[in-house]
């Protein structure tokens, strides 16, 4: 598979002052994270097409894996409250309680997936920021033909008749933010 990707290093200067309030909005949430096993703590914010920002930390469970990632939980509070609202920017950031970290932890594969249905109900990508406790910001993207069914990306020249090659389903031209492949 051949998923065209491109990451940016920004720093705290280049960012809007929307990405930069939701940059503060993402750490606020960090700081309500419930993290007592593996002491690393997540905050995400949401920024909807509505004007509304929605957050998320993540919230851990002595039954693992029974807690859910700061992403997952801001997206599915959105999608819950605010149903037609579309998600137009998440900004990430994560950090161990032990130390600071400057590199950036991108979404688990499973708030990945989360993602990407979100992206394919709303029919557009959510732009996606994401750093450690402090550093450079990164921003990124990848394009490929997506199944939602098989929950897998392919390259045009995959297709069959312009439809996914294993289910022979609609795919959609996903352009996603912000994964490291």
């Amino acid at each position: 598979i051949n998923i065209h990707s491109t990451i940016t290093i920004l720093t705290e200067q280049e960012l809007t002052a929307i990405e930069l309030d939701l940059k503060n909005q993402a750490f606020e949430a960090r700081s309500k994270a419930y993290a007592p096993y593996s002491k690393f703590t997540v905050g995400a914010a949401l920024l909807l097409n509505n004007g509304v920002v929605v957050k998320g930390s993540n919230q851990e469970n002595a039954a693992y894996p029974s807690g859910l990632c700061a992403e997952r939980v801001a997206i599915y509070y959105a999608g819950a409250n605010y149903p037609d609202a579309k998600i137009l920017k998440m900004f990430i950031t994560a950090s161990p309680q032990d130390r600071d970290l400057e590199l950036p932890i991108p979404p688990c594969g499973s708030c990945r997936q989360a993602i990407a249905e979100y992206e394919f109900k709303q029919d557009i990508s959510i732009e996606i920021f994401f750093m450690g406790e402090k550093g450079d910001i990164y921003k990124g993207e990848y394009e490929g033909w997506y199944c939602m069914p098989c929950e897998t990306y392919f390259t045009k020249t995959q297709l069959v008749d312009g439809k996914c090659p294993d289910c022979g389903r609609e795919v959609k031209l996903l352009k996603e933010e912000a994964y490291f492949f």
